[in-house]
């Protein structure tokens, strides 16, 4: 069970009122012409030809695209989605020039401890939705009253329902600020983040950034490299000497990634 699932408490949308900076409630409600045009899009798909081999090293395999297409075009059900998240309690506020979108649930609980959760690329918030009942209300699942939390999840600039950016260096660092200056927005001093892939990123720029009253971080995509790996494979230099065998090829496998992107 959510619980207060209403809109943004009165003083709290009263002071944002005040310093000009609002939290307005949002909904969402996708013109039926715009699903039309994009699965007439897709239906009017022009394919290419079948790939030669039987593996995918020429590339994504035919018949799967296929198959992800049709899914798109006739199986999915944007209709369901769009009400699961429009039974949930969203809004925007305006931060640094950018509209950002966000779910947030308060549990029934007292002295809940407040959680920015951030998702990652090609991610969205419906990736988040399955964590707000146990962490909202963690009793009912087994859990205690003390474990629980209110949970904020911000759609990325230029995801989901946010606005686009209209100017370059929305990184994780800027978008770590941003994210704390939401949680004091919405009344909070003490807060944790937690966030994968992309989402990782962030919350790791919020831990070097160290706002007041960030309490901690959880990553679930930690990646650390050598100071002299990461060095060499942002300069172009060769790899640094005493290698293993399995550390170099690591090393290598790095290097063409950063070259070359998923198509090695």
């Amino acid at each position: 069970m959510l619980a207060e699932v209403g809109s943004v408490p009165s003083a709290m949308a009263a002071a944002a009122e005040h310093n000009g900076t609002s939290v307005q409630p949002f909904h969402i409600n996708v013109p039926q012409a715009d699903l039309v045009d994009l699965r007439r899009r897709l239906r009017a798909t022009r394919w290419p030809e079948k790939e030669t081999v039987g593996d995918r090293s020429q590339g994504p395999q035919l018949e799967q695209l296929q198959k992800l297409v049709r899914y798109w075009g006739t199986g999915y059900d944007w209709r369901r989605a769009e009400a699961k998240l429009n039974a949930l309690p969203q809004f925007t506020t305006n931060i640094d020039s950018i509209d950002i979108h966000f779910i947030h649930v308060r549990s029934r609980h007292e002295h809940a401890l407040p959680v920015i959760i951030t998702h990652g690329w090609p991610g969205s918030v419906i990736e988040q939705i399955k964590l707000i009942a146990p962490l909202t209300d963690p009793t009912a699942f087994g859990g205690r009253a003390e474990d629980a939390f209110d949970v904020v999840i911000p759609s990325l600039p230029g995801y989901g329902f946010s606005a686009r950016p209209t100017e370059p260096g929305w990184g994780s660092e800027r978008i770590g600020r941003a994210w704390d200056v939401l949680m004091k927005r919405l009344g909070y001093t003490r807060y944790v983040a937690q966030g994968g892939d992309w989402g990782a990123g962030i919350v790791e720029a919020m831990g070097r950034q160290a706002p007041a009253g960030l309490l901690g971080i959880h990553t679930n995509f930690p990646a650390t490299v050598p100071s002299d790996v990461g060095a060499a494979l942002a300069g172009g230099g060769p790899a640094p000497a005493g290698l293993s065998e399995e550390e170099r090829a690591v090393f290598d496998a790095l290097r063409t990634y950063g070259q070359n992107g998923n198509r090695a």
